[in-house]
């Protein structure tokens, strides 16, 4: 997102932030630290909700405005964070610790994840107004980003755990997709690859196929969830509930803070940021293809007897349109 551009810094560290979750997502401030990261966050961890009761109730009152408006907060230093508030820079430290931080660095890159995850389409769009004036503008900051979150996506992907992913997809008896909304274009991308080469895939992209699906899967399943900022609740509960039933669990997100970071025995991460007022899927896009690559490279005999079968009807099938060249 813009606003967070002008301390460019934040946006990387968030990338590397392995922190915290949110227990209730009506209220940013509800938040709880994950635990199945591959890195470990520099804070403390633990349940903020009851780090957050443990202060007085003069901190807490002080502290709240932040943890619900995090956008309105996360660029300032400790002194104007301070003065914001209406206190001194040594008690924001001490309030900070208290909820579980070791540094107000590691506060702020919690608050960059909070405002990446709460955002909405608005929020963009009035950060996107220092791109400049006329469509072109924003024509140049939509590609611009786009490539940055590319970049981010290849500077941080770790092959290995794909290839762990595309093992687990291979092996499993059956593979449930998971999204909704404009993640619904991604399920179906991953979906059709999955099923061109023999795999049992099925995709549930509504909340009502969610809640039936969801309960046909057991121990050795694999289910993967593709959600955005705070979480499609259908995705959400829907991956919740599959992983009280025994299947391996995967997130699909933009943020540590997404409460699929939370749920997910594996997470990753792959940032939507645009300066328009959607979310931008180039990233998550190129993940899913290089998901897809590393499972048509695991079994390659197995999987090119498939896919010279798909040749046969992409070459002469009905579907294709017949011209003479």
């Amino acid at each position: 997102m813009q606003f967070l551009d002008s301390d460019s810094r934040h946006a990387s560290l968030a990338r590397e932030n392995s922190l915290t979750d949110h227990n209730q997502m009506r209220n940013p401030a509800m938040i709880m630290s994950g635990s199945r990261r591959s890195k470990k966050p520099p804070s403390t961890g633990g349940n903020l909700v009851e780090k957050l009761r443990d202060l007085s109730p003069k901190r807490q009152e002080i502290i709240r405005p932040v943890l619900e408006n995090p956008r309105l907060y996360v660029l300032l230093s400790v002194r104007a964070l301070a003065d914001r508030l209406g206190t001194d820079p040594a008690t924001t430290v001490r309030i900070v610790r208290g909820l579980g931080f070791n540094t107000y660095k590691d506060f702020q890159r919690h608050l960059h994840d909070l405002s990446v995850a709460f955002a909405t389409s608005l929020d963009t769009m009035k950060a996107a107004e220092r791109e400049g004036s006329g469509p072109a503008a924003f024509v140049r900051a939509a590609l611009r980003r786009d490539m940055e979150n590319l970049h981010a996506l290849n500077n941080s992907l770790d092959a290995d755990k794909v290839c762990g992913l595309a093992r687990r997809i291979y092996d499993a008896p059956k593979i449930l997709l998971l999204g909704g909304d404009a993640a619904t274009s991604l399920v179906h991308h991953l979906e059709y690859h999955l099923t061109m080469i023999g795999l049992p895939v099925l995709s549930a992209t509504t909340a009502g196929r969610v809640s039936h699906v969801v309960r046909t899967v057991g121990r050795r399943d694999l289910v993967v969830g593709i959600s955005f900022r705070r979480g499609l609740r259908q995705t959400v509960e829907g991956l919740q509930a599959a992983k009280k039933n025994g299947a391996f669990v995967v997130g699909i997100t933009d943020t540590f803070v997404s409460p699929l970071a939370r749920i997910a025995d594996e997470c990753f991460i792959a940032s939507v940021e645009t300066p328009s007022f959607g979310a931008s899927y180039v990233a998550p896009m190129a993940l899913i293809d290089a998901i897809v690559s590393a499972v048509g490279n695991l079994k390659p005999r197995r999987i090119m007897s498939m896919v010279k079968q798909a040749d046969e009807e992409q070459r002469r099938g009905f579907r294709w349109y017949k011209a003479e060249y």
